[in-house]
């Protein structure tokens, strides 16, 4: 059943979107802090630069700083959570909290990216920082377990596309690919920092036979995406959003897909689309018209993600619900995102179609069931009521 076709009380509801199992391909560790953590590192570590000490009133003071409508801006407010992330025990914390966090969403599997070239200041090497936060992630994982929650976090090292460390960040993720880093990154503003410039990292990357995203097509148009695809190689494209720029919607309703847009989708290129964090950054105006509506009518391979979670008040729960207010969508296409989501992640093929077929498929299955049998429950009470 597609969101097009279904009728009236499909749509699920916020309880069943909570507990339908989801994976998180972009998030940002140092986006994802919660506001009491923030307050309580900065004490812990002399930070003396937050705007709020209060943690609810810190919370909003970021989802405001960040609902600007500009990328740089929005890039700004991670000055603080990045100066309270320069200790090995905090950056343990943050990751720890982060993936119980997701866990308690209902995020079976995530990749949460960070720039370990940001956690240096006190006095931390960037090994240190892989494997602090490995531990915290690990350590997440068990305490979630034990709360009766399953999830599984790699990590994918980030490179900021302003300096000049990609390649060492690249060699870095190779090095620790089989613990517990999935694969690399760049990020940063786009804007006069090309992919290209960094084009010995992912040469390297292809040579190791390595997995790697860009941030590309979220602030800057159509040459970024071409970039990051056919001179940087990129497997799949941090928000991407701006592929919509090559789909022309002709007045009768008929859609023309340039030569970028049908490469994008033939090639099944994954985007890690962010709706709300887009609607932050003046990507998209509305959730209602958001590009991923479109983009999921014409099969690009999209997924959905949380960004930052702080800095747009979100979550993946928050996110669907979004999505489902403005298209109607319904647990299937719920349950498509999802899925391409883990055909996209940066684990071995084995490891994604058991996480697809053991976990995926049955958890939605269950909630679809479930909708199934109250509906026969009600209707049968209905007839006998009237009987």
């Amino acid at each position: 059943m597609t969101s097009q076709t279904a009728p009236n009380g499909t749509v699920p509801t916020p309880d069943q979107i909570r507990q339908a199992p989801k994976v998180l391909l972009h998030d940002h560790l140092d986006g994802g802090l919660r506001p009491g953590t923030v307050v309580e590192l900065a004490r812990e570590t002399g930070y003396s630069d937050l705007p709020e000490t209060d943690p609810d009133k810190l919370g909003i003071w970021f989802h405001e700083a960040a609902d600007s409508g500009s990328l740089e801006r929005y890039l700004e407010t991670f000055r603080h959570t990045v100066g309270v992330m320069q200790t090995r025990e905090a950056l343990v914390r943050v990751a720890r909290e982060c993936a119980e966090d997701l866990a308690e969403d209902g995020v079976v599997y995530a990749e949460v990216r960070y720039a370990p070239e940001q956690h240096l200041e006190g006095g931390l090497s960037l090994e240190e920082v892989v494997e602090a936060v490995n531990e915290g992630f690990r350590q997440g994982e068990r305490l979630a377990r034990e709360n009766g929650r399953r999830i599984r976090v790699g990590a994918l090292l980030t490179a900021m596309r302003h300096a000049a460390r990609a390649l060492e960040i690249a060699e870095l993720a190779n090095r620790y690919r089989d613990a517990g880093v999935v694969g690399f990154d760049i990020a940063g503003a786009e804007a006069g920092y090309p992919p290209t410039r960094h084009l010995d990292a992912f040469e390297y990357l292809k040579r190791e036979n390595n997995h790697f995203t860009i941030h590309a097509g979220e602030a800057f148009g159509l040459p970024s995406i071409w970039q990051a695809l056919q001179w940087c190689g990129a497997d799949r494209l941090g928000h991407g959003v701006r592929i919509i720029d090559d789909i022309e919607v002709r007045e009768d309703g008929s859609v023309a897909l340039g030569r970028l847009a049908s490469y994008v989708r033939d090639k099944r290129i994954p985007l890690e689309l962010c709706p709300s964090s887009n609607l932050q950054t003046g990507a998209a105006s509305s959730y209602a018209e958001h590009p991923i509506g479109l983009l999921h009518r014409l099969h690009f391979r999209a997924t959905v993600n949380t960004d930052n979670r702080l800095m747009s008040h979100t979550t993946m729960s928050q996110e669907f619900e979004h999505l489902v207010d403005a298209f109607g969508y319904t647990l299937d296409d719920l349950q498509w995102f999802t899925v391409n989501a883990m055909k996209s992640a940066f684990i071995p093929f084995d490891e994604r179609l058991a996480m697809i077929n053991d976990v995926l498929k049955p958890g939605y299955a269950q909630l679809k069931s479930e909708w199934l049998f109250r509906q026969a429950v009600s209707t049968s009470g209905s007839a006998e009521a009237e009987g």
